[in-house]
């Protein structure tokens, strides 16, 4: 990675306190991923996916593409008080369109971050990232286990207003996971989704029946109050019983207009913060987690940039210890 790319994504203040140590912020841990000769980058590796073209073809509007450096800025300041490395990979851009190629890059290097041991974070980018994301863990799982009659349970759980589980011509932010459970079905491994923070009014009948053929664990946005906090965490704890590793991606969407308005499709309901993250707790508490990613923030339409903190708060909530 260019030593200016470095420079100009990762930067912002250096508190001069009296134990410098303990007043560190994540632009100042940040490393380079460039694992030519390291046989382990063990810590959080961070990887931009600079498209919306999956956005575009889905009808919605675009300028998630710009979200990977943007967030990028705002994680910046976080601070770092735990030892766990950080490093960055990069990005991976959608180029004339060729989102097909995008996904195959993306898969690529998460699965390179994967085989060092590292913890792949992908900043996108319109939620055809989930595509890509899955097929990296899958890819890094077919190269590292020499007897493929093992076939470990791969659990993804999507916190979203939509189940992106449309059927298309063309791959957009609004198939990834009818996508994958064509992967699935295709390498016979079971298909394991669950999409908490559903809206009725944003997923046609026809969405809610392919998510009942397809055994999907569902939660609506209106079931996923405070108050059914202990409900859905039990939901929550018997999806993940069954899996052998999580992935876990995020659309921004999940969460109120007023909490996230810069995204390519704002939610009139939406669940509070405060849920997703004692949700993410319970994610976390298994030690199942291997990839996660965030999608949808488009900061065309960000206001004083509540998003983007609310994306870095999440960065946080998941990486952290």
């Amino acid at each position: 990675m260019h030593e200016s790319f470095m420079k100009d994504a990762w930067s912002g203040r250096i508190d001069r306190e009296e134990v410098p140590e303990l007043s560190l912020r994540l632009h100042q841990c940040v490393q380079p991923f460039a694992p030519s000769g390291q046989t382990s980058s063990e810590g959080v590796v961070v990887i931009g996916f600079c498209s919306d073209e999956g956005v575009k073809r889905n009808q919605g509007r675009v300028g998630a593409a710009h979200a990977p450096n943007q967030l990028r800025r705002f994680l910046s300041q976080l601070p770092w008080q735990t030892n766990l490395p950080v490093y960055d990979a990069g990005n991976i851009d959608c180029q004339d369109g060729q989102l097909e190629a995008a996904h195959l890059a993306l898969a690529e290097q998460v699965a390179l971050v994967l085989a060092h041991r590292g913890f792949p974070f992908i900043l996108g980018g319109g939620h055809e990232v989930a595509y890509g994301s899955w097929l990296g863990l899958v890819t890094h799982l077919e190269r590292s286990i020499a007897d493929h009659s093992v076939r470990p349970t791969i659990g993804i759980i999507n916190f979203d207003a939509h189940f992106d589980l449309r059927k298309a011509e063309q791959s957009s932010s609004g198939t990834p996971f009818y996508q994958i459970a064509e992967a699935c079905n295709a390498r016979n491994i079971d298909f394991h989704y669950a999409c908490f923070g559903v809206s009725e009014t944003a997923n046609t009948l026809a969405l809610f029946e392919r998510a009942e053929a397809l055994n999907v664990c569902v939660r609506k946005d209106k079931a996923l109050t405070l108050l059914d906090l202990p409900s859905a965490r039990a939901q929550l704890a018997s999806f993940m019983e069954a899996c052998d590793l999580i992935y876990l991606t995020i659309d921004l969407d999940v969460f109120p207009a007023a909490v996230a308005p810069g995204v390519s499709a704002p939610a009139p309901r939406g669940v509070s913060l405060e849920v997703i993250e004692s949700l993410i707790d319970e994610i976390k508490a298994t030690g199942k987690l291997a990839v996660a990613d965030i999608a949808e923030y488009n900061p065309t339409y960000d206001i004083d940039n509540h998003t983007a903190r609310v994306a870095a708060r999440l960065f946080y909530t998941i990486t952290r210890g």
